[in-house]
Order: C-alpha cells, then sequence, then structure tokens
C-alpha cells in the first residue's frame, strides 16, 4: 500500500468516520468491519496467516509499507496547510518529550490505571489456579455426552463455558489499556469542549465500561459453571464492580457518549453468531 491507496480509502464514503476509535478491536465480532477503514487496510496488508506472523519478515515488510504510506500522507496534508514538520528545535521536542513523560506517571499512578493493571493478575492467578476444575467440568461433560441423558446439553455447556472465557481473557488487559488512555485524554477535555466536540476521554472511558460490563457478565457465567469457586469468583466480581463505579465516578458523561457506528447506527446483528457479546452493543 502506498500513499494513493491511503487517500482512495479515506476518500471512502463507506467508511464510518472514527468507527475505529472507540471501539473495543474484537473484529471477529463486530458486525461493521465493511465499514471501518482500519479493518479494511488490516486485511489489504495482512491478507493471510504468514502476514500476520510477527516472526515473519512479511509482516514487518508490510508494517513497514504502511507506515511508510501514512507518514507520507501526513506531510502531504500539512505542506497543504502550510505546516512544517520539521520546523520544531530539538529543545522544544525536548520540552515535548518531558511533558509527556511526566503525563505517563501522572495516569500510571491514578488510582483507577492501579486498579485496572491489578484486575489483570486477578484474572491471571484464577485461571492458573483453576486449571484442575476446567480439566474435571471437561471430563464431566464428555460423561453426559457419553451417557444421552435427556434433558442434559453438555455441548451448549461447554460452548457458553468457552465463550466466557474468551470474553474475560480478551477484556483483561484493555480495560486497563482503555483507561490510561482516558486518563491520559482528560488532558484535552477544555479543548474538546471549546471545539464542541465529545471528549474522547469519554469515548474511551465508555469502551472501558462495556468491557467491564461484559467481563461481570462471563464471570457470572463461570460462577454458575463453578458453584464450588463461589468465593473466589464472588470477591472478584466484587472488585470488578468497584472499579466501574469508580471509572463512572470519574467519567461521569462517558455513558452517554455517542461512538460513531455503534450508538448512532442501529447495525443488523445476528445473535446466532454474535451472542451476548455483541461488539458495539
Amino acid at each position: 500500500m502506498d500513499k494513493e491507496d491511503l487517500k482512495q480509502l479515506t476518500d471512502d464514503d463507506n467508511f464510518i468516520s472514527g468507527i475505529y476509535n472507540y471501539c473495543d478491536r474484537w473484529c471477529e465480532r463486530c458486525p461493521v468491519t465493511e465499514r471501518c477503514m482500519n479493518f479494511t487496510m488490516g486485511q489489504r496488508h495482512f491478507p493471510d496467516e504468514e502476514s500476520r506472523d510477527i516472526e515473519n519478515q512479511a509482516f514487518w515488510e508490510s508494517m513497514d509499507s504502511m507506515f511508510s504510506a501514512t507518514i507520507d500522507l501526513l506531510r502531504e496534508m500539512a505542506e497543504e496547510q502550510g505546516i512544517d514538520l520539521d520546523a520544531v528545535s530539538d529543545e522544544e521536542m525536548a520540552t515535548v518529550e518531558e511533558a509527556e513523560r511526566r503525563e505517563k506517571e501522572r495516569v500510571a499512578a491514578h488510582a483507577l490505571s492501579e486498579a485496572s493493571k491489578s484486575y489483570v493478575g486477578l484474572a491471571d492467578q484464577w485461571f492458573d489456579a483453576s486449571e484442575p476444575i476446567f480439566e474435571k467440568k471437561r471430563g464431566d461433560l464428555i460423561d453426559l455426552v457419553r451417557l444421552n441423558i435427556p434433558g442434559a446439553d453438555p455441548e451448549a455447556e461447554a460452548i457458553a463455558l468457552s465463550d466466557a472465557v474468551e470474553v474475560i481473557r480478551w477484556y483483561q488487559h484493555s480495560i486497563h489499556v482503555k483507561l490510561m488512555r482516558s486518563l491520559h485524554s482528560q488532558t484535552e477535555d477544555d479543548w474538546f469542549d471549546r471545539e464542541g466536540f465529545p471528549r474522547d476521554s469519554d469515548g474511551s472511558a465508555k469502551i472501558a465500561l462495556i468491557a467491564i460490563d461484559r467481563s461481570i457478565a462471563a464471570w457470572g457465567a463461570l460462577l454458575r459453571a463453578f458453584p464450588q469457586q463461589e468465593t473466589e469468583i464472588l470477591q472478584i466480581l466484587a472488585y470488578l464492580d468497584q472499579l466501574r463505579q469508580d471509572a463512572e465516578r470519574e467519567f461521569p458523561q462517558a455513558r452517554a457518549f455517542v461512538r460513531p457506528g455503534f450508538d448512532e447506527e442501529e447495525p443488523q446483528l445476528d445473535p446466532e453468531v454474535f451472542g451476548d457479546f455483541l461488539c458495539g452493543a
């Protein structure tokens, strides 16, 4: 992909502007990938497994091509606007970098950042300690299939269990990442308010809240599947619920944020494909 290919994509009216800024990056479950420029770019750059393998030279060649095309387009747009991207002095750049370093430290020390990072560890600890009960559940489900007990549906139970684990694992790290972005974006709230745009901090926080909501639902499914783990899972659920409340207090307008393509349009969803954890729901 070169600069012209990128320009052609940006001019395509089929794509929803900014849809990729406030999504959960779970393209496999997203009903509107055909309206997302980022998804299309990814498909063109990485069309097969070989090109998506970070250990493969083809992956890095594709990444280099994408970055080069983006930089070329950025420079062309800056030139059209009369902006000299090379005009920043070393001293000015050093000042910007120092401010960015202090901002990263502030965000990392925030209670929401620390709490969401701790949740990553809590989830890992539970799954590491629970390998035996998953193995036992697997054996129990195999026995149910073999016995063919009327009214039992071990296949559906296995699918629901797998889906719950997949949801928890997908959002486990993204909650922290999205909250970090939300906290970082707070410094720009005044600019967004002044220009009449919805706050980026609220949009990112909304994704984090959706991820927490879905994670709570998934942990609830695990609680039903493993009642012997009631104490441990309820502790995680309580932790997530507190994290959700804290995030809502920090970003009280986040739930009302309208995400392009998800909240302002109503995609046609197939519940048999996307189940209870639909992207953009």
